[in-house]
């Protein structure tokens, strides 16, 4: 198989992800894989037994790359662009804290957070033939103290559903964080510079 162009998929529906790699100038297209009827294999994201966030969130952006090449290998009869995936996870006390499924989880979530700092796990992941290569970026963000008035105002605003931990770093939820230590870009989802480490990896070019 052969690189079509200098573009990659993007296998994420993340509109932050999308905006993040516009930042830094890499062309690519979306690959909704849940949309695409052809696909044959589904990404469990159910944590396992036992299994840690850092190993969580490194099967399951592996795995969403790999999907996503499956999906593109057949669209494409042989000419294929890289697929890029990333996911995010959070960890509080190495129990993994995901997206809230309805409001009330999303104010135990904060609850949770509220006063403490927990780390932000991403890995991103670039598949393309029969290569797969991941980076990793992990930190630390510290929140400070919430009362339940104001976590029911920042639920009221929308803003936490379908964002793991509940929060939106680059959103509301600015104005609760009291210290970042490690990639800003990697707690809203997607770590630029071990992005433009993997895209100079497989020879695509960025900033």
């Amino acid at each position: 198989m052969a690189i079509s162009d200098r573009k990659i998929y993007l296998a994420s529906r993340s509109p932050r992800r999308r905006e993040l790699l516009r930042q830094i100038g890499v062309g690519h297209e979306l690959l909704l894989l849940r949309e695409d009827p052809r696909r044959s294999v589904d990404v469990d994201e159910t944590p396992r037994t036992d299994e840690t966030p850092r190993d969580y969130v490194l099967r399951v952006a592996t795995a969403k790359a790999t999907a996503g090449l499956q999906v593109v290998a057949r669209r494409a009869g042989g000419m294929i662009k890289p697929v890029l995936a990333a996911d995010t996870t959070i960890a509080l006390d190495d129990a993994i804290i995901g997206k809230p499924v309805d409001t009330a989880d999303a104010a135990r979530i904060l609850n949770m957070l509220s006063g403490r700092s927990h780390t932000v796990i991403t890995v991103v992941a670039m598949a393309f033939a029969e290569r797969l290569e991941t980076r990793i970026s992990v930190s630390t963000v510290s929140m400070r103290a919430l009362d339940d008035a104001l976590i029911r105002r920042y639920i009221a605003s929308g803003e936490p559903m379908d964002k793991a931990g509940a929060y939106a770093v680059q959103g509301r939820a600015a104005a609760f964080i009291t210290r970042i230590e490690g990639s800003y870009s990697g707690i809203m989802g997607l770590p630029l510079a071990e992005t433009v480490e993997l895209l100079v990896a497989f020879d695509i070019e960025s900033v």
